[in-house]
């Protein structure tokens, strides 16, 4: 078992940048890969990136690509998701989660363990 909290999220501008990290508790980390998704009010809970467990495969959301970077480091059991060229539409609150399996899926329902989730706000 493996427990997640979110931190980093916040107002800005359109055009502003953040950096959310999800820090984990457990001896196991390294054996999650992880997730971010974000759900928008009104919207449906949507898959935004994810990391296999060593950090070198990524996947992202045609919505995020070349905006978003995740990232992990399993010594700090942190995984982190840097944000830039924010747009209104980012606007969600967005969950980090984990799954015991070698690469991410973008499904929600095939994550096991939640965090409880961090606003992010972008201002036009």
């Amino acid at each position: 078992q493996v427990q997640l909290v979110e931190s980093g999220g916040g107002l800005v501008q359109a055009g502003g940048s953040l950096r959310l990290s999800c820090a984990a508790s457990g001896r196991t980390f390294s054996g999650y890969s992880l997730g971010w998704f974000r759900q928008a009010p009104g919207k449906e809970r949507e898959f935004v990136a994810g990391i296999s467990r060593s950090g070198d495969y990524t996947d992202y959301a045609d919505s995020v690509k070349g905006r978003f970077t995740i990232s992990r480091d399993n010594a700090k059991n942190t995984m982190y998701l840097q944000m830039n060229s924010l747009k209104p539409e980012d606007t969600a609150v967005y969950v980090c989660a984990a799954a015991w399996s070698v690469v991410p899926a973008t499904r929600a329902g095939d994550y096991d363990f939640w965090g409880q989730g961090t606003q992010v706000t972008v201002s036009s």
